[in-house]
């Protein structure tokens, strides 16, 4: 039996990140340029929350949002793993508790990758094409 592949092989390495005091409205245009959802955010290198495309929409709903700072709208609770995560152990607690992504970080807390559901797609699209060109 094959061993299970870990995180660091289908995450997205070096993911964009964002400072915790920056405006928003900067966040909501590095998502777009780079045409990503998720967005850690950090202070002084420090893994402090993540922002998303819900985040923002949300905040959006708000007639005072044009001068909220990302801190402010941030979710402060990331689901953080390291590069030598099992692949079935992360997608399985990425689905039992509904999260969008994963932050890898090195033990040093330096964040490395980003796995997300689009990751997690690939993964099982791989997965299964492996699967059935074995049983041709």
């Amino acid at each position: 039996m094959k061993a299970m592949p870990q995180i660091q092989k289908f995450m997205t390495p070096n993911p964009h990140t964002i400072g915790h005091d920056l405006p928003l409205r900067t966040a909501l245009s590095l998502m777009r340029e780079h045409r990503i959802r998720h967005l850690p955010v950090q202070n002084g290198g420090k893994l402090v929350g993540m922002l998303t495309d819900r985040d923002i929409k949300l905040a959006g709903s708000f007639s005072d949002s044009s001068n909220l700072k990302v801190e402010e709208v941030m979710s402060p609770e990331v689901f953080t793993v390291t590069p030598d995560s099992p692949v079935d152990r992360v997608v399985n607690e990425m689905a039992s508790r509904k999260y969008g992504s994963a932050v890898v970080q090195q033990e040093n807390g330096k964040v490395v990758g980003i796995f997300t559901a689009v990751d997690g797609l690939h993964f099982l699209g791989e997965t299964l094409q492996s699967f059935y060109r074995g049983r041709e």
